[in-house]
């Protein structure tokens, strides 16, 4: 089974697809969609649909797995990360795929036992668990592979 993991945002949305078979998760793909900051909203969530649905294309995933958004104190970027994950999950709809959503609590549980584990710790589990050479760069496609490594363990 072939997950692609979103991270979402506007600026810099991360994606990483795994290929998940016999208990083994292995990275076909990862890397970030980024938009021009000067662009107006609409252009903006244009390229990360573009982009997106070109990526679904290529490699072929059959299941979403997005990061839910947590923000305490920023509206005005919790609105725009909100415009950007509307399009993903529109885009993944409009591909077939099953979307499954996840909080960051859950995804820091799934990976290290651990809610409260900082970035670093989920980033080496990723490395890990996928058994990379270096942990994916930058930070937004190691999330979003997180994304994906967690729906493989939600799923047992």
């Amino acid at each position: 089974m072939r997950i692609i993991g979103i991270d979402p945002g506007t600026g810099i949305l991360g994606f990483g697809v795994i290929e998940f078979l016999k208990s083994e998760s292995r990275l076909v793909d990862a890397g970030v969609i980024r938009t021009p900051v000067k662009e107006d909203d609409a252009n903006r969530l244009q390229i990360i649909y573009d982009e997106l649905t070109d990526i679904i294309f290529a490699t072929k995933p059959q299941i979403m797995a997005v990061e839910k958004l947590f923000f305490s104190q920023n509206v005005t970027t919790a609105m725009t990360v909100s415009q950007a994950r509307g399009v993903v999950l529109l885009t993944g709809k409009q591909a077939c795929l099953d979307i499954y959503e996840y909080t960051p609590l859950q995804i820091k549980q799934a990976l290290t036992g651990y809610g409260r584990a900082d970035k670093q710790q989920i980033q080496e589990m990723v490395k890990v668990i996928l058994k990379l050479n270096r942990i994916p760069k930058p930070d937004d496609c190691a999330d979003a592979l997180a994304a994906a490594i967690t729906h493989t363990m939600t799923m047992r």
